[in-house]
């Protein structure tokens, strides 16, 4: 078996040694959620790769035809030439119940075409011995233990809304409440802090909308038709209307309410509208909660 590639999807996707903890967790829901096409290139590559080359721009040439066919097979399934996607990273230590790691690596979005997804995966295997990286690992501890790096190449959902939904209050510690902070476009501008998003307070029990704030929305990021990401103003009309409706916020309320049961745990997720469709990009415990934190729901 080819362990240097998996879909997501596939049983060996559950090995967090060779995906990493975001991999890991979003291939136990790839069958029954609503997630992105996507591919894992495993931590065996990552080592082959830091054995020979460990250039920043450069992915060996057998991974590279691994890397070539299954970006081909991604354009079959979405029936696109030349599909967008978000490349980013799978730690064995990242999204874990004590760290996320959250922003440590490289990520790049709306990547085209296969040379460029090669460079966008050696940056992200580059972004492991980083400065910034090995500062977030002396401080979590982690710094004798080996870097462990997987790499996911997904569709690139182009989002109109993007939000980031926890299934306990992560400021207040209520674990009756589920959280939604959500704007136009992209996520990245959500999840980097350069823009304030609207927020819902939603009760559990019966998913009413407690509280919901609706902020001057200012930055939004967005796909550049020649590849990659710009951060732009929100459209002035746009600015302070709700980026989504009570129907969506609900939605995705239920979305976080299904996790939670499934994994056993508060979660924290990234997900997106594309139209009328509600994606789930991203799925990892909330790290921060008053009173034992990410404790497991009873």
């Amino acid at each position: 078996m080819n362990t240097k590639l998996i879909w997501l999807g596939q049983p060996i996707g559950h090995n967090l040694t060779l995906v990493g903890g975001k991999v890991a967790h979003l291939n136990s829901l790839a069958a029954d959620y609503p997630v992105p096409l996507g591919f894992c290139l495993t931590t065996t590559a990552f080592e082959q790769w830091a054995l020979t080359t460990h250039n920043a721009t450069t992915v060996p040439s057998a991974i590279y035809d691994i890397l070539a066919m299954a970006y081909h097979s991604l354009a079959e399934q979405c029936q696109m030439v030349k599909p967008s996607v978000a490349v980013r990273s799978s730690a064995v230590d990242e999204d874990g119940s004590a760290a996320s790691f959250a922003g440590q690596y490289e990520t790049d979005l709306n990547i085209v075409g296969v040379e460029a997804v090669a460079e966008a995966v050696a940056r992200c295997w580059a972004s492991a011995y980083s400065k910034r990286v090995q500062t977030y690992r002396h401080q979590q501890s982690q710094l004798t233990t080996p870097v462990k790096l997987a790499v996911l190449v997904q569709q690139l959902v182009a989002a109109d809304i993007a939000a980031v939904v926890f299934s306990a209050n992560p400021v207040t510690g209520n674990r009756e409440e589920i959280i939604i902070n959500a704007s136009w476009g992209l996520g990245e501008s959500i999840v980097g802090g350069t823009v304030t998003p609207d927020t819902y307070v939603i009760r559990k029990s019966d998913l009413t909308i407690k509280k919901r704030e609706i902020a001057q929305k200012q930055r939004m990021t967005v796909m550049i038709p020649n590849g990659g990401t710009q951060e732009v103003a929100v459209p002035r009309l746009l600015s302070q209307q709700p980026a989504m409706s009570d129907a969506q916020a609900i939605e995705m309320a239920q979305l976080a309410l299904k996790l939670e049961a499934d994994k056993g745990w508060f979660v924290d997720i990234e997900c997106a509208y594309q139209g009328e469709k509600l994606y789930l990009l991203q799925c990892r415990p909330i790290t921060r909660l008053s009173n034992h934190t990410s404790r497991q729901c009873h």
